[in-house]
């Protein structure tokens, strides 16, 4: 399971981020000759609009747990985060806001092996549709915290984050110190993903280890964000009693593990990812839980991942399961969304990526939507014409 899921990892990257022949980009010869470099888009790459009634304003928040030393590398000292916070705001304010640095795209290009064939400056000037130092909304809202997959970095996750945030959420995008291969730290600094090397060593109950130390980072987070003495200078928009998660992958297994462990997660969302840490017996206490998933590696009764029918008998409270068809490990990230701009599709992912897009906004805001918001949601009742892809698994209940 372990070995298959990096490998997935990489070769989506693979295609969605690189390749020889793509018409987006302006292609000149690397000094090395062995291939074009590709250097300047013909035109700017840009994610799917946000859908809801709210511009959305971004922020960046550095908490340090001086209490806990990092689970990887304790020599470090406290365990930091690195949360990128979407929230609603008013609409012309604020500047254009980046999709990552450039050093932060050279390196998940370098750690994919595609160095040199497209350049970081393409990936990292993707327009997110936010806007860094835009004046807040007003009002309060839920909020929703989203874990990225194995290795990956909260921005893997800025289209749903965006999306949400415009219609309504505040939104905390958490990078997990020592977790991902592609990100840059307050100093400069470049942490090493020591939590790869470790899950190398110990196997798949180094990836239990990871989501609950992940819950563990939530809840700190929580803290800071909720408590006396918050971390974010607009704080005071969020509705704390209304707290939801989601996560792709060990992010996906993250949401179950954060809401086992803290009562103040009401609902969470699991975006294809396999339970090493499983749900405990008891349940959740009968909180809301849905799992969105591949239909070819998560259907019920499948054997690749037998973990959904496990836990999905283990969720005590309202709760859904849906797959999709056509649909690969990565469709409920920007991965797709960014391939498609730069004229490249994984044969062995088939769902447009268009429609990536529109299935994971949808379905994750409708969620949200019932469960932290109380509004009634057609889409989760049952299948949608205009949904074919999508199949519910057991009856809903």
């Amino acid at each position: 399971m372990r070995t298959r899921h990096r490998a997935l990892a990489a070769s989506l990257l693979v295609l969605a981020l690189g390749a020889t022949a793509v018409p987006a980009v302006a292609a000149t010869p690397s000094p090395a000759g062995n291939g074009p470099a590709l250097t300047a888009p013909a035109r700017q790459l840009r994610l799917p609009a946000p859908t809801g009634p709210y511009a959305v304003g971004e922020d960046t928040v550095h908490p340090r747990d001086t209490g806990r030393a990092d689970p990887y590398v304790p020599e470090a000292g406290a365990r930091e985060l690195l949360v990128s916070v979407f929230y609603p705001a008013r609409a012309g304010t604020g500047v254009r806001a980046p999709y990552m640095s450039a050093k932060e795209a050279e390196m998940l290009l370098d750690s994919r092996g595609l160095g040199g064939a497209v350049a970081p400056e393409v990936v990292a000037a993707t327009e997110t549709h936010a806007r860094t130092g835009a004046a807040p909304a007003p009002g309060r809202f839920p909020l929703v915290v989203l874990s990225p997959g194995f290795g990956q970095s909260r921005f893997t996750l800025t289209h749903l984050a965006t999306d949400l945030a415009s219609r309504g959420y505040v939104v905390a995008v958490v990078d997990h110190a020592h977790e991902s291969v592609a990100t840059v730290f307050p100093g400069g600094r470049v942490l090493p993903c020591a939590a790869c090397d470790y899950v190398e060593r110990v196997g798949d109950a180094g990836l239990a280890e990871v989501a609950q130390g992940r819950a563990k980072d939530v809840s700190f987070l929580l803290d800071r964000l909720t408590g006396r003495h918050p971390a974010w200078r607009y704080a005071s928009m969020i509705d704390r009693r209304r707290v939801g998660m989601a996560g792709h992958s060990i992010g996906g297994d993250s949401a179950a593990s954060t809401m086992a462990a803290d009562r103040r997660v009401r609902a969470g969302v699991n975006m294809d990812g396999t339970f090493y840490d499983p749900v405990p017996a008891a349940g959740l206490r009968g909180r809301p839980f849905m799992m969105l998933g591949t239909d070819v590696d998560h259907a019920s009764g499948g054997t690749f991942d037998t973990t959904w029918d496990r836990d999905w008998a283990r969720l005590d409270g309202w709760k859904r399961w849906l797959t999709v068809a056509g649909a690969g490990h990565f469709t409920f990230t920007d991965l797709p969304m960014l391939g498609a701009e730069l004229g490249i599709n994984d044969p062995s992912a088939p769902l447009p990526a268009d429609r990536s897009g529109d299935i994971t906004r949808d379905y994750v805001a409708a969620f949200f939507d019932l469960n932290l918001k109380g509004v009634p949601q057609r889409l989760l009742a049952g299948p949608t014409p205009g949904n074919p892809e999508v199949t519910f698994q057991p009856p809903a209940r």
